[in-house]
């Protein structure tokens, strides 16, 4: 099950059946939804996002430690805002990939990076020697907040879903301190 992470302004914490309204905003989304295919396809309506809730819930309880799939909510407001992974990379599963999605009114608040930034340290800091992020060659968005969290750009690929894309890297070295988030 994965472990709450909390930073200055935000609480990532399992996700729950009852954050399937929250979560359609986000995953519902075309703007956000674009960027996860084919990993992820748009979420349709409110009864496939508590599907894909429960599903991620399940598989969550089977992952390998330090994978997990979080909630990420603003503390002060107890408001969802969006999701983080950090998961195994298709297809043999041996490079762990973070990822986050926010649903469109939280974007440019510095709330993925905070949450990135989050996973990555923790992820360390359980004994991982690195997390990689991945990114369309067209996501100037994501590919800005992957170089905000740090993480070195180490080429592109077609290896991970099947679909070119730019890969990221961080190793403990790379961050400015290890510290807990």
């Amino acid at each position: 099950m994965s472990t709450e992470l909390v930073t200055k302004r935000l609480l990532l914490r399992p996700w729950r059946i009852d954050d399937a309204k929250e979560a359609l905003a986000i995953y519902g989304d075309t703007g956000v939804s674009r960027w996860l295919s084919p990993a992820m396809d748009r979420v349709p309506d409110a009864g496939a996002m508590r599907l894909v809730l429960q599903q991620w819930i399940g598989e969550d309880n089977r992952l390998l430690w330090p994978a997990g799939r979080w909630a990420v909510e603003l503390r002060d407001e107890k408001r969802l805002i969006g999701g983080a992974v950090l998961l195994p990379l298709p297809p043999r599963g041996e490079d762990m990939e973070m990822g986050w999605q926010l649903v469109p009114s939280a974007w440019g608040h510095g709330y993925a990076s905070e949450a990135g930034l989050a996973i990555a340290k923790w992820a360390l800091g359980e004994g991982l020697d690195e997390v990689l992020a991945v990114v369309r060659p067209a996501n100037d968005r994501g590919e800005a907040t992957i170089r905000r969290i740090g993480m070195e750009w180490v080429g592109e690929t077609e290896k991970y879903y099947d679909t070119r894309l730019q890969v990221f890297r961080l190793r403990a070295a790379d961050l400015p301190d290890l510290e807990h988030p």
